[in-house]
């Protein structure tokens, strides 16, 4: 449980580590869109050299950007044997009585697995990782200025973000510290059918949701101790402003992205 990536932040000083907030949660939402509208082996190729690259220049120690993945990899795994059995296409490549297996089934069962790598690597690397949850704030809110014509509480909005991340791992941490105190009162977790495992789950979910509860009513009286009345006349110490390499990446992005998704509509490549 450890693993999880959101919400943590690994200090390295890397050039990902400098970069403006904004821009990176810009780059962010381009890979986001580029992995899914991919469609193209050039292209797929593109996105995981692109993945293995932002791991190589946040110099992220490779071991703990692996066991970020470790969370996902049942969804990963389950994602991967739906496409290969259920996928049909023209080539057949296994057939033993029901079971019938395509090689479009195998290409769309890689190419889903490369999705969700980069995505998570994307996501992480150039979100929470590389970010402070302060930074992060600023540049949420930031980029939500315009909709405060319309009203929206966007401080609110992009505080109630920030916290939501910056308590996944303290939460994580109180769930472990739960299930070793079970552990030690004879709780067993492993074993027996699917439904009592379940409802072994029950004396971790009450316990962690009041203890939930608690650290936010917590924080809650810690901010108005503090005179916290939202972002009005808010100043902050560190003020947010584009660099010339900043632009330099949005634009590697932009360009990025639109030379890997053209491969879709010039044929280059195998397209699914």
């Amino acid at each position: 449980m450890k693993a999880i990536a959101f919400g943590q932040y690994y200090p390295t000083g890397s050039i990902l580590h400098r970069l403006d907030p904004r821009a990176k949660i810009i780059i962010a939402l381009l890979y986001v869109i580029c992995s899914f509208i991919c469609k193209n082996v050039l292209g797929f190729a593109l996105l995981l050299i692109s993945a293995i690259a932002l791991i190589l220049i946040s110099r992220i120690p490779l071991g703990t950007v692996l066991r970020s993945i470790r969370p996902v990899l049942l969804i990963m795994l389950f994602t991967m044997i739906i496409n290969i059995f259920l996928t049909r296409g023209d080539t057949v490549l296994v057939e033993w009585r029901f079971v019938h297996i395509y090689a479009e089934g195998i290409y769309n069962a890689v190419f889903m697995m490369i999705r969700i790598f980069v995505l998570i690597i994307g996501m992480s690397m150039l979100m929470t990782y590389t970010t402070t949850p302060i930074m992060l704030t600023d540049a949420i809110e930031r980029l939500l200025a315009p909709l405060k014509v319309l009203h929206v509480p966007v401080h609110e909005f992009a505080m109630m973000m920030t916290i939501a991340l910056r308590f996944i791992p303290t939460l994580v941490e109180e769930t472990e510290k739960i299930m070793a105190a079970q552990k030690a009162r004879g709780a067993d977790f492993t074993s027996g059918s699917l439904i009592s495992r379940a409802k072994a789950l029950i004396p971790i979910l009450v316990p962690l949701f009041a203890s939930a509860f608690r650290r936010a009513e917590e924080l809650a009286t810690a901010m108005e101790c503090r005179c916290y009345h939202g972002g009005e006349g808010r100043t902050r110490m560190t003020a947010l402003r584009y660099r010339a390499g900043d632009f330099v990446w949005l634009l590697g992005a932009l360009l990025f992205c639109a030379f890997a998704v053209g491969c879709n509509y010039f044929g280059i490549g195998y397209t699914l």
